[in-house]
């Protein structure tokens, strides 16, 4: 029998670049085993969880009613990951995220039961929202700023992050708006915010939002001189196409690690398994997680093979609380 993983990622919308490059570097990681776990074919259960809270749980739900599966890999979104989770773990799978950056799944105090078999092999958007404030004071010399919202987990915490270290850093957040995930008209929002008169707009929103926002600064007065800043969000080429020649001038920022190691010959392992994703996909990494999703099947592998145990019959059992 195979040992089947669980995979929800999203792997539609206009944000399936992230999932498609983490389900790359999970395949990557396949590869890399032979296919092979514990004496036993690999076999991925894939499911998208669209980047929404209802994709998550309906990806979580059919992951779970597969008695097969040992570990689940996901989700992509932090939207989709917070009521996915609990149901995996209710039905004692463990998960790692490759893409979930929210604040809220690794605080104890704020998420509540149902993520003990949780984790992550991406960076906290806590961490990264004072890093940005640290930057915009320190490098820019901003001293006021505005931020913008969507409302989801991560966006909100890392627009909220920011805000509140900008201001320890002894700068002034002038404005915080919401906007809805789907929202198309940015114009109302806009008007409203340059009334506060910011020097920086930080809008970490994904790449249909951020689009709209980004072109529509040019249809409202007074954006001519505000710089404006987006997150790792929109690193992909649909971005540029969904926003076009307003990227010019556009800053967005990104953890630069994987871009680094591959030009680097610190991190041989990375230089290897880039030069594997591309000779298999027939082209370079889509965007920044592939690694993220190749290091969490690595870790749900090491994990299996580290607890696995066998009978005199030669049937394989992988007991959960051992694996997470």
């Amino acid at each position: 029998q195979p040992i089947s993983v669980g995979v929800f990622l999203v792997l539609s919308g206009s944000d399936v670049a992230q999932g498609l490059d983490e389900l790359r570097g999970i395949q990557v990681g396949v590869d890399d085993l032979g296919g092979n776990l514990a004496g036993h074919p690999v076999r991925l259960v894939t499911e998208d969880e669209g980047c929404n809270a209802e994709g998550g749980q309906l990806a979580a739900t059919k992951i779970a009613a597969n008695q097969q599966v040992v570990v689940a890999i996901g989700g992509a979104c932090s939207s989709a990951t917070i009521p996915a989770t609990p149901i995996l773990w209710k039905a004692g799978i463990p998960n790692i995220s490759p893409g979930a950056a929210s604040p809220y799944l690794t605080d104890p105090k704020k998420r509540g039961p149902g993520f003990e078999g949780f984790t992550r092999v991406i960076y906290n958007a806590g961490v990264q929202g004072r890093a940005l404030a640290k930057w915009a004071r320190e490098v820019k010399k901003y001293e006021s700023a505005a931020a913008i919202h969507d409302g989801t987990p991560y966006v909100e915490g890392l627009a909220r992050s920011f805000a509140e270290a900008f201001t320890q850093a002894g700068g002034k957040i002038v404005a915080v708006e919401a906007i809805g995930a789907n929202d198309t008209d940015m114009k109302p929002m806009l008007t409203k915010l340059i009334t506060s008169k910011p020097q920086l707009v930080f809008f970490p929103t994904f790449i249909n939002a951020s689009a709209y926002i980004l072109r529509q600064t040019k249809e409202v007065p007074g954006y001519e001189k505000v710089d404006l800043l987006g997150s790792d969000n929109v690193l992909a080429k649909e971005f540029m196409e969904a926003a076009g020649s307003q990227t010019n001038g556009f800053t967005f920022v990104s953890a630069a690690q994987f871009e680094a190691a591959y030009h680097s010959k610190d991190v041989p392992a990375y230089i290897g398994m880039r030069e594997r994703y591309k000779k298999k996909f027939g082209e370079d990494p889509i965007q920044g997680t592939h690694h993220f999703g190749y290091d969490a099947f690595l870790m749900a592998a090491e994990a299996i093979k580290k607890v696995a145990v066998t009978d005199k019959e030669g049937n394989t059992y992988i007991p959960a609380t051992k694996l997470k």
